[in-house]
């Protein structure tokens, strides 16, 4: 019953309600009429200007971007700093990485039906070893035991170019034996 009571009073005050904000400084002028009424001396309290706040802005915007580029400009890629700890490395990775992905691209170009799955499965496992490539990378960033993580990250390259080179002769005995059960069946 209450409900609808107040449910009745708001549909009676509907668009009667103000909803306006104050004015600026109109917290300042009611106390200095409250003051007035009570013979008080009216305070008068410190303006903020608006050049000064947006001076204060601008200062905080310059140092952020400031802060930013120095720390942009300083910052090195996982890649970089793998290359200051063991240069040889930087340079196994760009063979490996380049020979992986050649082999990717003739793999994705035997894309068929018959093939489509062990690709798609393929390619899980290559991510998979990717990530774990990355881990090893932070690990020797961390400071690791170096020369045991580059083993393990060159045995991680060439386990891919191993799983590639399975792959791909798994792709060749599935379209020899489709060309033979195609011969069979033509007439």
């Amino acid at each position: 019953m209450k409900n609808d009571n107040i449910d009745d009073l708001f549909k009676k005050l509907q668009g009667n309600l103000d909803t306006e904000e104050p004015k600026d400084g109109h917290q300042l002028r009611f106390l200095e009429k409250l003051n007035a009424v009570n013979g008080n001396k009216t305070i008068t309290t410190k303006k903020n200007s608006s050049w000064l706040t947006w001076a204060s802005m601008a200062a905080a915007i310059a140092l952020l971007v400031t802060v930013g580029i120095f720390q942009v400009g300083n910052y090195n890629t996982k890649e970089e700093q793998v290359a200051q700890i063991s240069p040889e490395v930087s340079k196994t990775q760009f063979y490996f990485a380049n020979l992986i992905e050649e082999q990717v691209k003739e793999l994705n170009s035997e894309k068929s039906p018959e093939t489509e799955k062990i690709i798609n499965d393929t390619m899980l496992q290559l991510q998979k070893l990717q990530q774990d490539y990355t881990k090893m990378e932070q690990d020797l960033l961390n400071g690791g035991n170096s020369k045991l993580i580059l083993s393990a990250m060159i045995t991680n390259f060439q386990t891919r170019i191993e799983l590639l080179k399975e792959v791909m002769s798994q792709i060749e005995n599935i379209k020899s034996i489709k060309n033979t059960h195609d011969a069979n069946y033509t007439i």
